[in-house]
């Protein structure tokens, strides 16, 4: 069921002011009729005279506000019903005006100037308050958003976009270049230092040391039970492998050192070579990067990495909302944060208003210039699609309560001429 609009208060307005004027007109030709039937003699002359005039007037003008709208009485007077036959010089006219008094760049750009809108916004921003406000209102969108989203959609395009980027990443190319940044200004020997130190570390604790001696006792006796159970009658065999672990401990130890403290160690040397020509095999060597692509495909296709990937928009999802549910979001405060600081810096340095201003202002030049032509034929078509009865109406509605009193002017008006006709001629007669 369609609603019933209320009753427009400018119609009934509209309808009371045409009633007074044509109780005014009537009341004029009543006037005219008595003074006649009186043979216009004395006040009646004068009553005939005001009245005739003031007919005349009400018709005159009755006449004219009805030509505007529509063809007075029907009939088929020329230049009636001006706004209908007129209706698109009309369009084309209002657009025009718009267009010169409204978009006119300059003007638009002058008033732009003046109000300085990089100062107003900085101390908009500055405001704590507002800048809070608009950042629980961004907030609030995003969390709208999140409710938006298809998540089976959101979850299927991000394995999509995640498994075909990393099908396309050549695997041995970006592991050369890699590798080749972490050699830069010898940082690879930086971390062989640093293996070094952690094995010299590791391998002078006394834990490790006990479970190499049992390591080798246990091969011994393994190995060589004939020689474990006659090396017992010298001496126990538990003995022998702390000792030949402590020795080898030591060794090892000690070559670890020469290595630190030669910076041309031969083993740094065959590291650093063993390197080079590995990332350049990574780089140029069609084999070796089939064998590492290979591998990349198959790390792919496990059933635990798509899992992985399809579990990332979930993970995302809910740390977002868990986020952006809060009072105090680490993203609204960052937010928040963010547009004080701007606000703050529009505010302090003139050089950054100045240009923000500026661009603005070429933003707005552009802007206007691009509108401006598409605007006026907006309105001009616009207009020239309303029906014209519908165009007349609204007319009608918005201007015919004013143009009533015109009606009103021109009968009293009217009836003061002929007043002042019949004092003239009254006074040419004397």
């Amino acid at each position: 069921m369609t609603p019933i609009s209320p009753p427009d208060p400018r119609r009934a307005q509209l309808r009371r002011l045409k009633l007074i004027a044509l109780a005014m007109l009537l009341a004029m030709l009543g006037g005219f009729v008595i003074s006649h039937l009186q043979g216009e003699r004395g006040i009646w002359a004068w009553v005939s005279a005001f009245c005739e005039a003031a007919a005349v007037g009400a018709l005159a003008d009755w006449f004219a506000v009805v030509a505007l709208f529509r063809r007075p009485l029907g009939l088929p007077i020329p230049h009636t019903a001006i706004i209908p036959h007129s209706k698109d010089r009309i369009a084309d006219s209002l657009a025009v005006f718009v267009r010169d008094q409204f978009l006119e760049p300059q003007a638009l750009l002058a008033r732009l100037q003046v109000f300085d809108p990089a100062s107003r916004l900085g101390s908009w921003l500055a405001d704590p308050a507002r800048s809070r406000l608009l950042a629980d209102m961004a907030r609030g969108w995003a969390l709208q958003a999140l409710d938006f989203l298809d998540e089976a959609a959101v979850r299927r395009s991000i394995q999509g976009f995640v498994i075909q980027q990393l099908r396309q990443c050549n695997a041995a190319a970006t592991a050369g270049e890699l590798l080749g940044l972490l050699t830069a200004d010898n940082r690879h020997q930086r971390v062989l230092d640093e293996g070094l130190t952690r094995v010299s570390e590791w391998l002078d604790n006394e834990s490790v040391k006990q479970r190499a001696s049992e390591l080798i006792v246990r091969y011994i006796q393994r190995e060589w039970p004939k020689l474990a159970s006659t090396v017992n009658w010298v001496k126990p065999i538990d003995e022998i492998g702390d000792s030949l672990a402590e020795r080898m401990a030591h060794a090892v130890l000690a070559e670890l050192q020469q290595i630190l403290a030669q910076p041309e160690h031969p083993l740094r040397r065959d590291y650093e070579t063993w390197l080079a020509d590995y990332i350049q095999r990574l780089r140029t060597d069609p084999a070796l990067a089939g064998k590492i692509d290979q591998i990349k495909q198959q790390i792919i296709d496990h059933p635990a990495v798509q899992d992985y990937v399809q579990g990332l928009w979930e993970r995302i999802h809910a740390s977002l909302r868990a986020d952006l549910s809060s009072e105090d979001s680490a993203l609204a405060g960052h937010l928040r944060r963010s547009l004080a600081s701007v606000g703050q810096a529009l505010q302090d340095d003139p050089s950054l208003r100045d240009a923000l201003n500026q661009h603005l202002m070429d933003g707005a030049e552009r802007l206007t210039s691009r509108l401006r032509e598409g605007v006026t034929q907006h309105i001009a078509q616009t207009v020239k699609g309303w029906d014209e009865r519908h165009l007349v109406e609204q007319l009608e509605l918005s201007v015919g309560r004013d143009l009533q009193f015109i009606r009103f002017n021109g009968t009293l008006v009217g009836g003061l001429i002929g007043l002042l006709l019949h004092a003239l001629t009254v006074w040419m007669h004397w």
